[in-house]
């Protein structure tokens, strides 16, 4: 039997569609969860949180296939992805990618530049409508449009204001176009490439801990060691594999736009439980985006009523 093509172009029909949009609200919501819920991990630091966040999230990734009687299927996937040195080199650039946009995420929580992070996810959105449009040739619809627009003069507030973006927003902004268009190109099931991610990731994130002498820390905290931690692999597990999975249904421009839901809901996060303020003048920057948020999720709410029918 001739086996499938590593690399393949993606379709979409509307059920996918469907699906994905829910997949990624989820996804926007947990994350918003997470940047919050680091402030129960005090007094660890960024990287430190980061290291367990992989793990645990492996650990809860392979539960979740062994729950679903696929964890047999690990080996032969891993075993594809390294059988080249065209493979190898992709799995390679998605794991460093999307280890080092899980890292900044975690890192800014603890360190007051959340906001900044935010503002790298008010831009993603439109790199990644810039990738549909070029990229994939895709067409956007009416109230994309005009979302986008919105968007745009909402980023281009931010521009004025600040006259630059910080290193943190640019990573974010620029650093998760690329991983996606890799992975919508890989014919494995979206899990079980995250399980394979994850486990090239493990050894990194194990040295951090052994170089902080985390165990140490989490043994004499049985609180963190038994309850926070796994929890915020849980939490990571869903949130992550909603994401990757809506990334793979979703047209990527409607894929993008949807996720301005995501700094809107880190922004008021970031308001509420970090500790960071929203000075008036960056209403300029935030009001368009909340505005395109609206028309996104008006959008999104068609599409879903169109699938059904």
């Amino acid at each position: 039997m001739r086996q499938p093509r590593f690399f393949t172009s993606p379709s979409m029909n509307h059920p996918d569609i469907a699906r994905g949009i829910g997949l990624s609200v989820l996804a926007s919501a947990l994350f918003a969860f997470l940047s919050g819920y680091t402030r129960l991990l005090a007094p660890l630091d960024g990287t430190t949180i980061f290291a367990w966040r992989i793990l645990w999230t492996l650990v809860a990734v392979l539960l979740l296939l062994m729950w679903r009687g696929r964890a047999r299927e690990l080996p032969s996937a891993f075993i594809t992805m390294l059988d080249t040195p065209q493979k190898l080199l992709c799995l390679l650039v998605m794991a460093v990618l999307l280890g080092l946009q899980q890292w900044l995420f975690l890192w800014a929580s603890v360190n007051a530049r959340a906001l900044e992070v935010s503002l790298g996810y008010f831009l993603l959105p439109l790199s990644m409508v810039l990738v549909g449009r070029f990229y994939y040739h895709e067409r956007l619809a009416p109230l994309e449009k005009l979302a986008v627009t919105c968007a745009l003069l909402g980023v281009a507030h931010e521009l004025w204001m600040t006259r630059a973006f910080s290193w943190t927003t640019l990573v974010v902004a620029l650093g998760y176009p690329p991983y996606f268009i890799l992975r919508r190109r890989i014919r494995i099931d979206s899990l079980m490439l995250f399980a394979v991610e994850l486990l090239l990731l493990s050894p990194v994130a194990l040295l951090m801990l052994w170089q902080a002498d985390a165990f140490a820390q989490a043994a004499s905290q049985p609180m963190l060691a038994t309850v926070l931690l796994p929890l915020l692999g849980l939490a990571s597990m869903v949130a992550l594999a909603s994401f990757l999975a809506a990334g793979q249904l979703l047209p990527m421009g409607l894929f993008g736009i949807l996720g301005y839901v995501e700094p809107v809901l880190l922004v008021l996060v970031a308001m509420a439980v970090l500790g960071e303020t929203l000075s008036p003048g960056q209403l300029g920057t935030y009001v368009p985006i909340w505005v395109a948020v609206g028309l996104t999720m008006l959008h999104s709410r068609r599409l879903m009523r169109r699938a059904a029918g």
